[in-house]
């Protein structure tokens, strides 16, 4: 068994994903099998034992025994930390050094994990001065900070805009704007909560507009000031149709436009095949455009594909080169590559994407809502 053992019978979420490296840790999830297959901390075990523990039964826990390292810290995680919390009291009073995951997969799904982004170019320094990359690593989901001479945007807010607060305390920087590169579908925006909250604009194509009001909007060609520098906006329609990329210091803020390993899904605003067909070209168009910058163009995606780059950049260079649909040169065969290779829809996102149009309230259900993968790429 291990010799170190917490004083603490939880773990918080934050821990979790500062540790998501350490062989150390062990981390069984007891959820439904289903429910883990949908969305799980990655590198976790399942052992699905929870309606047996939710009757108090844990004889299931009792025979996987074996599965479970003597040697190691054990990380029980469930759905909100109560099943969890029973299971490594079992395990703990077998000798195992068990915490339970605060608040479980509704926890993880609230992690935000900040990084610097001084510039990632394969290796090389420059560029991207001023931008740091928030992960929520339970969501995929990006956002960004970027600052200049005290003043910071936030690009892309989650729905917990203390994150931010927090983030600008520590750095320094007062916070006096917020931009959504596009209306999402997998997550509720905290775009309108920074401006309600803290008086500041909240910026957005009017095109990603719907019933909301209140809201700067934003064109192609335009900028917007951060301290002495300023993000240019480049509407690159396709994945939504009033979707934006954002032009700062040598980066690309490419929203759901373009990620590393994919590209938006033109999907979630028509449904019909005609729809997604005339989406999909726009999207071929909008990336041509990107194309066209400069092969150093730090990028920089709303979406994490690839959990091991850290902060989530490369170039567009090497993007041209290793994104296959980047990389296509015939629009007819980008079309149906797209329509081949959807995914499912993101979770509830009929319900996310009318709070993010204005058509619904942002309720206090809101943030259960995004709680799940997101399934914004189109592969």
């Amino acid at each position: 068994m291990s010799n170190t053992k917490s004083t603490s019978p939880t773990m918080h979420p934050d821990e979790l994903a500062d540790r998501r490296e350490d062989d150390d840790l062990f981390v069984l999830d007891v959820r439904r099998e289903d429910e883990y297959e949908e969305w799980r901390v990655e590198e976790s075990h399942n052992l699905p034992i929870y309606d047996q523990l939710l009757d108090g039964d844990t004889s299931g826990l009792q025979a996987a025994l074996d599965e479970i390292p003597s040697d190691r810290e054990i990380a029980v995680i469930c759905v909100a930390g109560i099943t969890s919390a029973d299971a490594a009291a079992y395990l703990g009073d077998r000798g195992y050094d068990a915490r339970s995951v605060a608040d479980g997969m509704n926890g993880w799904g609230r992690v935000h994990v900040s990084y610097e982004v001084n510039a990632v170019r394969d290796g090389e320094t420059g560029g991207a001065d001023g931008v740091v990359q928030i992960v929520r690593p339970g969501t995929g989901c990006l956002s960004y900070l970027v600052e200049r001479d005290g003043e910071a945007v936030v690009v892309d807010p989650s729905l917990y805009v203390d994150e931010y607060r927090t983030l600008a305390a520590e750095r320094g920087v007062e916070i006096v704007g917020a931009i959504d590169t596009h209306a999402h579908a997998d997550h509720v925006s905290g775009g309108r909560r920074m401006a309600d909250e803290w008086d500041v604009p909240y910026y957005l194509h009017p095109a990603d507009g719907g019933d909301l009001d209140g809201f700067e909007p934003i064109e192609n060609g335009d900028r917007i000031a951060v301290g002495d520098r300023s993000l240019e906006v480049v509407h690159t329609p396709g994945h939504t149709p009033g979707s934006v990329s954002l032009l700062w210091d040598g980066a690309l803020l490419s929203g759901d436009t373009l990620f590393i390993r994919s590209v938006g899904r033109p999907d979630l605003e028509g449904s019909t095949e005609k729809d997604v067909r005339e989406g999909a070209s726009e999207l071929y168009e909008s990336l041509g455009e990107l194309t066209a910058l400069p092969d150093e163009t730090i990028v920089l995606p709303g979406h994490m594909s690839d959990e091991e780059m850290r902060p989530l950049a490369t170039t567009l260079g090497t993007l041209q080169t290793e994104n296959e649909l980047l990389g296509m040169d015939d629009r007819d065969r980008f079309v149906e590559a797209i329509l081949d290779g959807l995914s499912d829809e993101p979770a509830n996102y009929n319900r996310i994407k009318a709070i993010n149009w204005g058509q619904e309230p942002l309720s206090e259900e809101a943030a259960s809502l995004e709680l799940g993968p997101n399934n914004c790429a189109a592969n």
